[in-house]
């Protein structure tokens, strides 16, 4: 990670908004990034137009991200990600992530959809992540550390805040929702898992599979930062599914889903954005 480009992208942020530190930040997934574009004074900026961004290139995922106020605090949003699958390098994927740690958000939210393999979930469900498994192979800290970041070695036991997760688990409640909890299995992708794979998954423990979220997380824990992430269950993984799947299934699950997502996020953005003490 180029220490520079990473204070670079931080400013030019700062300079697009005008706003010197941010609270929160917040990832939005397949399907999601639309509920960015709906803050009032919200400012937009093209990741293409802030240095060292990379640009998605999977539909879905915009490439933008806008700066909001909320209330007396102050959000990014994300609207899109790039992945390891479209040839981008570790280092790109958690670019993002990175530059809103340096805008000083010292909680982040991670989205993604997912597929479900614990039967208890049916698509639309929005699952708690309480850990994962990285099936990668990869891993953003690989390389010489830089300490300005973070320490050589970070510890990971609890990468996804409990405290934040127990409070969103109220927001769950407080709409009606049952505050399902599951561990999320990162796989590198392009291709869906196969029904092996799945399996495999799931007899490591794995509720929910996917292909992002776990290299921001690491990222984000490695800053010193908190971490809590939701997956929206958009299919049941291969072997699970009687279907074969598409990325059209996940991307029409979310546009269903939408409702439900923008109000636990609506709920829940005050509470992320609550400043923490350093």
């Amino acid at each position: 990670m180029n220490y520079h480009t990473l204070m670079a992208a931080s400013a030019s942020i700062r300079m697009f908004t005008g706003v010197d530190r941010y609270d929160a930040a917040v990832v939005l997934g397949s399907g999601l990034g639309s509920y960015a574009t709906a803050f009032k004074d919200g400012v937009e900026i093209k990741f293409a137009d802030i240095p060292g961004f990379p640009v998605p290139k999977v539909a879905g995922h915009s490439g933008s991200l806008v700066a909001a106020p909320l209330g007396d605090k102050h959000v990014l949003l994300f609207s899109g990600r790039v992945h390891a699958y479209e040839g981008w390098e570790m280092d790109d994927i958690v670019f993002g992530v990175r530059t809103a740690v340096a805008c000083g958000a010292r909680r982040i939210m991670l989205t993604n959809a997912a597929g479900g393999i614990n039967p208890d979930y049916v698509p639309g469900d929005l699952v708690m992540i309480s850990d994962h498994l990285n099936l990668t192979g990869r891993n953003p800290l690989v390389g010489a550390n830089d300490d300005r970041l973070g320490p050589r070695f970070p510890d990971m036991s609890n990468v996804y805040s409990p405290d934040l997760r127990s409070k969103l688990a109220e927001t769950f409640r407080g709409n009606g929702l049952t505050p399902h909890e599951g561990v999320y299995a990162c796989f590198l992708g392009p291709t869906y898992e196969t029904p092996a794979e799945v399996q495999m998954a799931k007899t490591l423990g794995a509720d929910l599979v996917g292909m992002s979220t776990v290299p921001e997380a690491i990222a984000v824990r490695h800053m010193g930062a908190e971490v809590v992430g939701v997956s929206l269950v958009t299919n049941l993984a291969a072997g699970i599914s009687p279907t074969p799947l598409s990325h059209k299934e996940v991307t029409e699950t979310a546009e269903v889903a939408r409702s439900t997502f923008t109000s636990i996020l609506d709920h829940f953005l005050p509470t992320l954005a609550t400043p923490v003490a350093d």
